[in-house]
């Protein structure tokens, strides 16, 4: 007799074996009359997991979703800059939208806007993943996507950074320079445009419009504590505590990277109880948080070959998880070394400032924090995800613990 998954291994090669191969295999095969039903069944269901799977009704091949994703980018920008304002006087500045829109919003992870049709596949059963609620789910992602994007760019002019995603910041191409504050605006703009035009006839739009712009105000405010924590041209360590810091993570990336995506996902799945967002906010924060002091160490620790972008935050003076915890170990005269080397731009400085963070152990204070963090959001999604699906975090954490960019 054969097993299982012996018999579903031969089904999954007769099945996409070529016609002739196949029918020939067929008649002469001892389990021809049980193959032939079971094989024509579970060709039915390839095709319609397939079409299910891709929000549509043709037998095209699957397509996983960071290639569905992909392909509506094109399809997007033409719609903002062709199909929505139409005005010949406009015809500049739309030139301008799209080349904003293509230098900034590509080349990332992908990670949040991703996670609204991940998460959506674990919330609704997949005879609900109609084409339009998928094609949907893609357009909020690429909102979301947009929303990094008007923060990055802006961002970058603020901290005077140099390169993002491996190229340089928009703000220092040639003929840029200031104007990428308006281009940061049209970025956000765009959000808008694109959520009324495909979500304005929906139960969750009202619900979408007070989540981006509740997550838009929270992230400004957690910007703002940064850059009063640490103004340019003054340096005072005695601002930078872990409650500080916690509280700049807390709204400066956890909201808008973690907690947005999957929130966007309930309501477009018809969850709206407030109990249970603030169950997944629990737990996204926690995991928003880990993710920023990873972004910190690896600002300082990683590949800017494999991370796209070169580290600054010692010659920024940025309040980053390493050097919090590393006041709160060193001994008045590692202090007095790091007053004097922090937040200045010279090499010399900055390697001074890494030679203590490698005499302190922080890659080993690390690696503790996150094995401990990784322990702590098990425990969460274990007391506050008893109604949701717990794929829906775990593919989350997934997708960032141990990464290297």
């Amino acid at each position: 007799m054969v097993g299982w998954l012996s018999m579903r291994r031969l089904l999954r090669w007769v099945i996409h074996a070529p016609k002739t191969v196949r029918n020939m295999w067929l008649t002469v095969s001892p389990l021809n009359a049980k193959l032939k039903t079971t094989s024509a069944l579970l060709c039915t269901s390839s095709f319609q997991g397939d079409s299910i799977r891709n929000g549509t009704h043709s037998k095209k091949a699957l397509l996983a979703d960071p290639q569905l994703f992909e392909a509506q980018f094109e399809e997007l920008v033409t719609e903002l800059v062709e199909r929505d304002l139409t005005d010949p006087a406009l015809a500049d500045a739309l030139s301008r939208l799209r080349e904003v829109l293509v230098y900034n919003s590509p080349g990332g992870k992908r990670n949040r806007g991703l996670s609204v049709i991940g998460s959506l596949r674990e919330l609704l059963p997949p005879s609900q993943l109609t084409q339009e609620v998928v094609q949907r789910a893609l357009l909020v992602g690429w909102c979301i996507e947009l929303l990094q994007a008007f923060f990055l760019v802006a961002d970058d002019i603020m901290d005077a950074s140099v390169t993002r995603r491996g190229q340089p910041c928009w703000y220092k191409k040639d003929g840029i320079g200031l104007d990428a504050i308006n281009d940061s605006f049209l970025l956000e703009g765009s959000i808008y445009r694109l959520l009324r035009r495909h979500c304005r006839d929906q139960p969750y739009y009202v619900h979408l419009l007070e989540l981006f712009t509740e997550t838009s105000f929270q992230t400004e405010l957690g910007q703002a504590l940064d850059l009063m924590t640490a103004p340019p041209g003054q340096i005072d360590l005695n601002r930078f505590t872990m409650e500080r810091y916690k509280a700049i993570v807390k709204y400066k990336t956890a909201f808008y990277s973690f907690y947005l995506p999957v929130a966007a996902a309930m309501y477009i799945a018809g969850i709206k109880s407030e109990e249970e967002h603030n169950n997944a906010k629990h737990i996204l924060l926690e995991m928003g948080e880990f993710f920023q002091i990873q972004d910190d160490y690896l600002d300082c620790y990683g590949d800017p070959a494999v991370t796209g972008k070169i580290g600054t935050d010692i010659q920024d003076n940025k309040c980053s998880w390493l050097v919090v915890k590393a006041l709160e170990i060193m001994t008045p005269e590692q202090r007095a070394e790091l007053e004097a080397c922090y937040g200045r731009h010279d090499d010399a400085s900055v390697e001074k400032v890494k030679a203590l963070y490698n005499t302190l152990q922080m890659p080993t204070l690390y690696r503790r924090y996150e094995d401990e963090s990784y322990q702590r959001l098990q425990k969460l999604i274990a007391t506050h995800a008893q109604n949701l699906p717990h794929a829906v975090f775990l593919n989350f954490a997934n997708k960032i613990y141990k990464r290297n960019k």
